[in-house]
């Protein structure tokens, strides 16, 4: 009984890359703060050149608001876009 040591635990091999799963909720989240991010900013610099430029009108501050959140948009796009192309991460690329 005193003779007995620890046994040894099999280690489980991890790869190097989350599942496509988390792969997708890290893409949707970056989407989303970018999003609120790119939206805010937009929103805010909306309000100051309508407060400095436009005696207080309230359309600067939605087209500031619209350009933030189709940046937005057309990032994420691309980033899904980017993913149903085929990876050439470590590949030569030859051009003619």
């Amino acid at each position: 009984m005193a003779d007995e040591s620890p046994k040894p635990v099999a280690t489980i091999p991890r790869t190097s890359r989350p599942m496509s799963e988390a792969l997708l909720n890290e893409k949707w989240d970056r989407c989303l703060s970018s999003l609120l991010i790119r939206s805010g900013l937009g929103l805010s610099f909306g309000i100051v050149f309508s407060v400095l430029l436009f005696k207080r009108r309230a359309w600067p501050a939605f087209v500031g608001l619209g350009f933030g959140a189709g940046r937005a948009w057309e990032e994420c796009d691309n980033s899904f876009k980017r993913a149903a192309a085929p990876s050439k991460d470590g590949l030569r690329v030859i051009r003619p």
